[in-house]
């Protein structure tokens, strides 16, 4: 397997886009990645792609809905990290899955080849990007260390309905404090 990077798009250009053109642009981004893994699995399906993600996730290979999921909050942010790193990423997971099946471990040996050899990316697992209006979180609760931890609407609701929750600091019980206001 060699490497067949992807050409880096031009800042730009993708900064110039609005949100149909840009989400035009990432399913570009993805049938040119899909492309390049044709070279190692001539088979390969091509993913549909979903502009559905919601949360702090920035994309999601889903096998059983057949295609790759992006966060287009996360997208409208981060451009060029969406277009460099996250759709080979996903796109890696996709080819995985085909070539091994589903007992591959999504960040595994497999999955850090494709990176660094078909994508000529190192392999990194997680985004740093800010993910405050893609998954707002404006519950406040504290601990007895006094860390403010911000919950979303779900966890608070779990909380509200008795799920322990505890700082992984000091380990005590997370209290409810009130709600901020987190605008998107």
């Amino acid at each position: 397997m060699m490497s067949a990077t992807l050409p880096s798009p031009d800042y730009d250009w993708l900064v110039s886009l609005d949100e149909p053109a840009l989400h035009e642009a990432l399913r570009a981004r993805v049938e040119a990645a899909w492309r390049v893994a044709l070279d190692v699995h001539p088979s390969l399906p091509r993913p549909d792609v979903w502009l559905d993600l919601r949360g702090k996730g920035a994309g999601q290979a889903h096998f059983t809905r057949g295609g790759l999921r992006f966060n287009p909050v996360l997208l409208r942010e981060n451009r060029r990290a969406f277009m460099e790193d996250v759709v080979p990423h996903e796109m890696a997971h996709w080819l995985v899955f085909h070539l091994e099946g589903p007992p591959a471990r999504p960040h595994g040996h497999e999955w850090r080849t494709v990176m660094q050899k078909l994508y000529g990316l190192p392999p990194r697992t997680t985004h740093r990007f800010d993910v405050t209006r893609a998954s707002p979180a404006p519950y406040c609760y504290r601990c007895g260390c006094g860390t403010e931890h911000r919950f979303s609407a779900r966890r608070h609701s779990r909380a509200q309905r008795g799920a322990n929750y505890h700082c992984r600091h000091c380990r005590q019980r997370l209290r409810f404090v009130g709600k901020s206001d987190v605008t998107q």
